[in-house]
């Protein structure tokens, strides 16, 4: 992924974003560009329009920090935004190093992990990947995203199977919505680990094979997705509105653990439960197959 391309684009999109009634500018009659002007932008950030125009063309490489800081509120980032700038300017950085990411393929979560999945109960509990693969899970969680688990390729992978599977379309009642969301949170992966072989395959192979997924993809789209509501339609029990709490791990950077939870006594709590027995009768108490997650070396 070329990173200037990157810095070039997110920066061009945030700037389209801001009007200049909202950074107390006048409109005028004879704009040309949708948003802020490049001069417009250096003025609110307090550079040059020379430098500025550098940065914009993808030459953030030695960017200060409070020279970013200031290029963010100039573009009102939001923290994600904020963040994504950040990870942008390090990844062009000819000293950074490269997070440490763990490799999807062949990966196998340690024993007292899976431990820890399998003591949820009343919920789906998984690890997934920046990538969006899930790498580990529980009994539930395994038959939440049974449909995701039956498409054929390793690991499962949840943003494949929204924009490949058309029985997403059903899973995810505002499917667009989970679109929006699969595609941020890709995009901001990205910024983080640019050089990441397999994120740069699958996201090809989403802009190859899904005109949704190239949309929103240029739409340069970045978030932070810790906690919040869902709905979805499951295909065994039906509708259900769940609770999330996603935590990144920090034994293992760049993973993050999403439980959810239905509010007690609810509908959806009722049906999670069959969830559960239907989970029990179809995989047992395992949440794979064993091969799949068990270490061998303990």
């Amino acid at each position: 992924m070329d990173n200037r391309a990157e810095v070039r684009e997110f920066l061009i999109s945030r700037r389209a974003q801001v009007s200049p009634e909202q950074v107390g500018l006048p409109a005028g009659t004879n704009r040309r560009v949708h948003g802020l002007r490049r001069s417009e932008v250096a003025a609110l950030a307090g550079l040059s329009v020379e430098y500025y125009t550098r940065m914009e063309r993808g030459a953030i490489s030695g960017a200060s920090p409070q020279v970013l800081e200031s290029i963010a509120r100039a573009l009102r980032l939001d923290d994600a935004e904020r963040a994504h700038l950040f990870d942008l300017a390090h990844a062009a950085s000819p000293v950074a190093r490269p997070p440490r990411r763990r490799s999807s393929k062949g990966y196998v979560p340690h024993k007292s992990l899976q431990w820890a999945l399998d003591a949820v109960t009343a919920g789906p509990a998984f690890v997934r990947n920046g990538r969006m693969d899930l790498l580990a899970v529980n009994s539930l969680a395994r038959a939440f995203y049974k449909d995701c688990y039956e498409m054929p390729g390793q690991p499962a992978n949840i943003a494949r199977f929204t924009f490949l599977d058309e029985r997403a379309y059903d899973f995810y009642p505002d499917w667009d919505a989970f679109a929006e969301v699969t595609v941020s949170i890709l995009r901001t992966e990205a910024g983080r680990d640019p050089h990441n072989k397999e994120l740069h395959d699958l996201i090809g192979e989403l802009g190859t094979r899904s005109e949704a997924f190239r949309k929103r993809w240029g739409a340069h789209n970045v978030r932070h997705h810790g906690t919040g509501f869902k709905t979805f339609n499951h295909p065994i029990v039906g509708e259900m509105t769940l609770a999330f709490e996603g935590l990144e791990m920090a034994a293992e950077p760049g993973l993050t653990l999403t439980i959810y939870t239905a509010e007690p006594g609810s509908p959806s709590a009722e049906r999670m439960q069959l969830l559960a027995s239907w989970a029990a009768s179809e995989y047992g108490t395992a949440a794979q197959p064993r091969s799949e997650w068990t270490r061998t070396d303990s």
